[in-house]
C-alpha cells in the first residue's frame, strides 16, 4: 500500500507547469494594456506618431477619437484597442508615451516660465529689459523695446494683445 502525502494531494495538475499563467494574471496584463490604450487616447496625432504604433492600433485610436465618449460605441472601441495592445511591445510603448509626456511637461513649464518673463516686462518697462538683456546679451534691445511698447498700447484699449503674442513668441524663440 502506498502512503500518499497531503502535499500530493492539494498539488494541481498545473503546478509543474513553469509557463502557466492563472486567468487572474491574464485579466491583469488585459486591464494594464486596456489603461495603456486610454492613455493614449488622450495624446494629439503629433505625440501619437513618436510611439511605435501599428496601423491598425493607430486607425483604432483614430476611431476611438471620433466616437462620443461614454456610449457602448466608444467602450467597445477601448476594448478592441486594448486587445491590439495586447500583441503590442508594451514596454517598448509605456517608454516613448513617458518620453512624450515629459517632453509636453518642460515644455509647458518653459512657456510659464515665458509668460511669467513677459508679464515682468510689461510691469517693470526698461529696467527688466535691462535686466534681461544682461542675462541674456544675445537678444535684440530695439526689438524688445518697441514689442513691450506696442504691448501697453493695446492691453489699455482691449484685453487681448497681438503684440503681446508676438513678445511671448520672440522671447519663448530667442530663450530656447
Amino acid at each position: 500500500m502506498k502512503i500518499v502525502d497531503d502535499s500530493e494531494k492539494m498539488k494541481q495538475p498545473y503546478d509543474d507547469d513553469e509557463n502557466y499563467v492563472s486567468k487572474s494574471a491574464l485579466k491583469r496584463e488585459s486591464t494594464a494594456a486596456q489603461e495603456l490604450g486610454k492613455q493614449l487616447l488622450g495624446l494629439s496625432n503629433s505625440q501619437l506618431e513618436r510611439i511605435p504604433l501599428d496601423e491598425t492600433l493607430l486607425d483604432a485610436l483614430a476611431l476611438a477619437k471620433r466616437i462620443k465618449v461614454n456610449t457602448d460605441s466608444h467602450r467597445r472601441q477601448v476594448q478592441y484597442i486594448g486587445r491590439l495592445m495586447r500583441d503590442a511591445d508594451l514596454d517598448g510603448v509605456k517608454q516613448a508615451l513617458d518620453k512624450v509626456l515629459n517632453r509636453s511637461n518642460q515644455v509647458a513649464a518653459q512657456d510659464q516660465i515665458t509668460e511669467k518673463l513677459r508679464d515682468k516686462l510689461l510691469a517693470e518697462g526698461d529696467d527688466a529689459i535691462q535686466q534681461l538683456l544682461d542675462e541674456q546679451p544675445h537678444l535684440d534691445r530695439q526689438k524688445l523695446r518697441q514689442l513691450v511698447r506696442q504691448t501697453k498700447k493695446e492691453l489699455e484699449k482691449t484685453p487681448e494683445s497681438k503684440s503681446a503674442r508676438e513678445l511671448f513668441q520672440y522671447l519663448r524663440q530667442e530663450l530656447e
